[in-house]
């Protein structure tokens, strides 16, 4: 995935990147893929930046009091990327960045389609806590990047690995030169007074973890730290990648909130009896359900309630679930149940997976390949299979709640079908996405095959 795919990067934004572990790095990217796409990029530092660095851009120079924005323009027009710095500082080698205020308004000015900022300093470092005069982000920053590398982890919290990390242990009790962790990377990057440290409220957050290899074991490790991050809601999202990898996509996989609604409303009319009530080893089925979807991490999981609401519920009362009552189950159409879910939903929610609520067998490695799927940007829609035959659960992105809101009868296969171009099929090689408990007959074969009694 390209990084700006990733960041959502949108005509008009000003951008600013914080933090540590590859801002110069992720913004030339950043830079050279809109550039290539016949962008004009600005791009400037509001802090220092190292001489050799600049000199990356096509073309750089001071903005000086006899520079016009008709001189900017012409070299937008000469160069697609022109980086913008105040003065040189040719004792430390780098150059001096841009006030604020010479920031405001200069993407109209100069009819730029995008400015790239530099707003904060690391020394090199992976991980960062600012000081108080830090970062230096101009108010009119439509998106805010907070970078940190991945090989900050298991190195000491000390400042030999970790910019200001006295700052970090005091705010949180953490022991000088113990190792980082996971949760402590997240914690610095999401906190408000550190990593998110004068964000304007009306800017769009995106994280970036860089410097992640391509394997199982770093992904892992990488996701954890995302998953963290974005108990922020102030996050929209958290790129997972590395920006200095050769070729065209840096980014492994864009990190986002992936609800679960779980569809437990209908009457089980050819059952004789409430599914979700079932017994299934040792619990209920919805409850085994909801377990598989607790170990997979969702960001959040609603069982839409309907027939014998109060005991499903009941059952439930100690899980991490949220319900919610569909008045209409009694019509029998699971279009209905789905409404209520997405109303139920948090508007942080980037996409959710239906699940169904009788489908006891649903395996959790399913569940992980549909999100990673998604994640990694193979589709907006995400649809497990098994021998060709579609099953579920199936992954619909937000943006698609609109229409599937607006229909008054039908099914969401409905409106699915009318985006096969945004559709991701994943192929798993087991038929648990098939099956399903709606007669008794149904209900004994999935136990025999369960290996229960």
């Amino acid at each position: 995935m390209r990084l700006r795919e990733a960041l959502r990067v949108r005509r008009g934004d000003v951008v600013a990147f914080v933090g540590a572990g590859g801002k110069t790095s992720a913004l030339f990217r950043l830079a050279s893929e809109l550039r290539a796409e016949g962008w004009r990029v600005l791009a400037t530092t509001t802090t220092h930046i190292a001489r050799h660095e600049v000199d990356l851009a096509p073309f750089a120079a001071p903005l000086a009091a006899n520079v016009t924005h008709e001189t900017v323009r012409q070299w937008l027009n000469e160069h697609g990327f022109v980086f913008l710095y105040g003065a040189l500082d040719p004792m430390h080698d780098r150059v001096l960045g841009l006030h604020p205020d010479l920031i405001a308004g200069l993407v109209d000015s100069v009819n730029s389609d995008v400015l790239l900022i530099e707003a904060d300093g690391a020394r090199r470092l992976p991980l960062k806590a600012p000081y108080e005069h830090e970062p230096v982000i101009p108010p009119d920053a439509s998106l805010v990047v907070p970078v940190a590398g991945i090989d900050a982890l298991g190195r000491p919290l000390d400042d030999e690995h970790v910019y200001n990390a006295a700052r970090v242990q005091e705010r949180y009790g953490f022991p000088d030169g113990a190792e980082l962790i996971p949760p402590w990377m997240a914690l610095t990057i999401r906190d408000p007074e550190l990593g998110l440290r004068g964000v304007p409220e009306s800017a769009r957050v995106v994280a970036l973890v860089n410097k992640v290899p391509d394997t199982a074991y770093e992904r892992r490790r990488a996701r954890r730290v995302a998953d963290l991050i974005l108990r922020s809601e102030r996050v929209e999202a958290v790129a997972l990648g590395a920006v200095q990898a050769a070729g065209d996509d840096p980014v492994l996989e864009r990190q986002r909130r992936v609800a679960a609604v779980v569809l437990a409303a209908g009457t089980s009319s050819r059952m004789g009896q409430s599914k979700a009530l079932l017994p299934w080893d040792g619990r209920t089925v919805i409850e085994a359900i909801v377990n598989r979807l607790v170990t997979a991490r969702v960001s959040e999981i609603v069982v839409v309630t309907g027939h014998r609401a109060d005991r499903v519920s009941a059952v439930l009362h100690k899980q991490p679930v949220r319900t919610c009552y569909n008045p209409d189950f009694a019509q029998g159409e699971m279009l209905s149940s789905l409404q209520a879910g997405l109303r139920a939903l948090p508007d942080s929610t980037a996409a959710c997976l239906v699940v169904m609520g009788d489908q006891p067998m649903l395996d959790g490695r399913v569940v992980t390949r549909v999100m990673t799927a998604y994640a990694g940007g193979q589709g907006d829609i995400v649809i497990p299979t098994h021998r060709k035959q579609r099953g579920h659960p199936v992954l619909i992105d937000r943006r698609f709640w609109p229409e599937l809101l607006a229909l008054e009868h039908g099914a969401p296969r409905d409106v699915i079908q009318q985006y096969p171009d945004q559709t991701g099929l994943v192929e798993v090689d087991t038929d648990t996405i098939l099956r399903d408990i709606d007669t008794p007959e149904e209900y004994r074969r999935a136990r025999f095959l369960a290996g229960l009694r």
